[in-house]
């Protein structure tokens, strides 16, 4: 049956009548009174493509030893949305089925549950385009209809498209709260990731940079992420000074390198008269060199997402148009935000960053409201995996909640409702989450010699036919700490370094290593780091 409601706007706060008073920063973003912010980490592809270091070769040679300013590892970017409130992921956006993998589908009554009504099962096909509701256009199967995919499919192209694949994980945490340890960024970093400028980034003054934690197991305080919300924080992260603006940027640099070697000199001349004397000594020479580094490498480069005519256009080149990219409300906050991110990461100056977008709480409204959400995280989604694409880079992308919802069957006619089940309430037992994975050369490839175990790898856990998480599938199922390892064994396996997964992370718990096989997914894309493909 239909149900009708008084309108509102899908951004304005969530007032659940079975929620307490929100208190925390964390409930006020699932339940949309505070913006989730983002991570930025980035650059310019041109630089990293030809690091051209102009600097006198003497100085060049001090710049990874003993000073550690480096270009990045070169391990596969790596971004996370970490969607706050618990978000549907499993069923209307990403199939999930039984033991057999994705197309062992469900029950009716599973699939209801998940807010599908029984004629737009996976196992039909859409009436007016005969299409099938099992969509398999990114790799991963979602439905047809799913908010994510829309949004994907409406930014990326169709060769973009055909070089993505990825898992879903079906997993169980806990709803409503930022206490899920579900932030991988500190095991991305403790695997190799590392930018050219910052480790990590995040939206969030947290240790984890967004809305739910990480594992206290790796916590590193010298991995804290560095907070950016907005365009001009990627830029203030390389602010190359007025210099660059008055000489050219050889000049420039040729100042900055002329300043070095004055303190040096100087510094050379002083007794400081404490224990830590050249400690100090050593950090003054590495700053005036990173000062001269940053001049040459970026003096005169515009790294304002804003100004990247890859990610802004309007002359139908650009991932949004300027009017999309500087409107105000909710939709141009997230798509500044992700451009932010994905500049920084995908040109390598983070080795990982996160997107938190909040106000995911959104059961106990109109269907519509869960829609409109879900398209707009689908299209900033689309984005991060098109500019990988534009960039000619390799892209890892995980999307986790806090917790998940189900429905009553009610169903929303709305135009925005699309006829799919209204969200009722909170149920962690329907919860997952995913990632995809772009490849620029090729489709990635699922482990398995047969379709059938190939679909296994595809969905890491499986569900009862009743749509319930079955919490003894797998370590991951029933642990949050383990579903994160289980996403940094697949960040590895995608570089070859598999075997490498157990030195690194101890006690991880997710078995010996024909366990951690079976929750791999894919065979390697890159040989230990980006600049050689496989």
């Amino acid at each position: 049956m239909s149900k009708r409601r008084n309108k509102r706007h899908w951004d304005a706060p969530q007032l659940h009548g079975d929620h307490p008073r929100p208190v925390t920063r964390r409930q006020f973003v699932a339940q949309g009174f505070m913006s989730g912010a983002a991570y930025t980490v980035g650059g310019a592809a041109g630089l990293l493509a030809n690091p051209a270091f102009a600097l006198s070769n003497d100085l060049d040679s001090l710049l990874a030893t003993p000073c550690n300013i480096t270009d990045g590892a070169g391990k596969i970017p790596f971004i996370c949305f970490d969607l706050a409130g618990g978000a549907n992921i499993s069923g209307s956006n990403v199939l999930v089925g039984q033991e057999g993998g994705q197309q062992d589908f469900l029950s009716t009554q599973g699939y209801e549950k998940m807010g599908l009504p029984g004629d737009m099962i996976p196992s039909l096909n859409d009436p007016i385009t005969g299409e099938s509701y099992a969509n398999f256009d990114l790799g991963l199967g979602f439905h047809l209809d799913s908010a994510f995919r829309r949004g994907i499919m409406s930014v990326v192209s169709p060769t973009t498209a055909a070089n993505i694949n990825g898992a879903i994980i079906p997993a169980r945490s806990d709803n409503d709260t930022g206490n899920n340890p579900h932030n991988p960024m500190y095991g991305i970093a403790r695997a190799g990731a590392k930018g050219s400028i910052l480790t990590l980034a995040g939206s969030e003054n947290t240790d984890s940079g967004g809305n739910s934690m990480l594992p206290a197991m790796l916590y590193d305080p010298e991995l804290r992420p560095t907070k950016v919300d907005r365009p001009s924080d990627v830029v203030n992260l390389v602010d190359t000074g007025d210099l660059v603006g008055i000489l050219s940027k050889d000049d420039a640099t040729a100042v900055m390198e002329s300043i070095y070697r004055l303190s040096d000199a100087k510094v050379a001349n002083v007794n400081t008269q404490i224990a830590q004397d050249e400690a100090i000594k050593q950090a003054v020479r590495c700053g005036y060199l990173k000062a001269a580094d940053i001049a040459d490498r970026f003096g005169g480069t515009p790294i304002d997402p804003g100004l990247d005519p890859n990610i802004v256009a309007d002359d139908g080149t650009g991932i949004f148009t300027s009017a999309e990219f500087n409107q105000g409300g909710r939709d141009g906050g997230e798509f500044r935000k992700t451009a932010s991110v994905m500049k920084l990461v995908l040109n390598g100056f983070a080795g990982a960053g996160t997107v938190e977008m909040g106000g995911y709480d959104y059961h106990g409204g109109a269907r519509a409201e869960g829609e409109v959400k879900d398209f707009r995280a689908g299209r900033c989604m689309g984005a991060c995996l098109e500019y990988a694409a534009r960039l000619g880079k390799p892209l890892m992308m995980y999307v986790f909640s806090d917790g998940s919802l189900s429905s009553n069957g009610t169903i929303d006619n709305s135009v925005e409702g699309r006829g799919k089940g209204e969200w009722s309430s909170d149920n962690s037992s329907t919860a997952g989450a995913f990632f995809l994975v772009y490849n620029p050369t090729r489709r990635p490839t699922l482990i398995g010699a047969t379709p059938e175990e190939q679909f296994q790898h595809q969905q890491i856990g499986y569900m009862d036919a009743g749509g319930s998480v079955m919490r003894a599938a797998t370590p991951a199922a029933n642990n949050v700490p383990l579903l994160v390892n289980t996403v940094l064994l697949n960040y590895m396996a995608l570089h070859g370094e598999q075997g490498a997964f157990s030195t690194l992370f101890p006690n991880n718990g997710l078995g010996n290593a024909a366990m951690q096989d079976s929750l791999t997914a894919f065979t390697p894309i890159v040989n230990g780091i980006i600049a050689n493909p496989v």
